[in-house]
């Protein structure tokens, strides 16, 4: 019986899971700040150090923006940027990110 009960609470886990999926449109709204280094449109300046982010799909951008958050990838410009973000944020502008081309 508790076999039962514990695979049933890890399927239970592993459908909801961390596959958030992200509101593009409220990944737009928070997008302006990152557009000041890494453009409107997402181009990036290489001249100034700011990656491009078209192309990009989410969960990159969602794990990279995680990991700048947790300190596992360090930038004090990132640090900063993402400080404030919850996952829900990170979520919206990975959806965001993904939609540009």
């Amino acid at each position: 019986m508790k076999k039962l009960i514990v695979v049933a609470v890890l399927a239970l886990i592993g459908s909801t899971g961390s596959a958030m999926a992200g509101d593009a449109a409220a990944g737009k709204a928070k997008f302006s700040t990152c557009a000041g280094c890494h453009g409107p449109t997402g181009a990036g300046n290489a001249a100034a150090g700011y990656p491009a982010l078209v192309g990009k799909d989410a969960a990159f951008v969602s794990k990279q923006l995680t990991d700048f958050k947790s300190g596992a990838r360090v930038s004090p410009v990132m640090g900063a940027m993402v400080a404030g973000l919850n996952a829900t944020d990170i979520e919206n502008l990975a959806a965001y990110v993904a939609t540009l081309k």
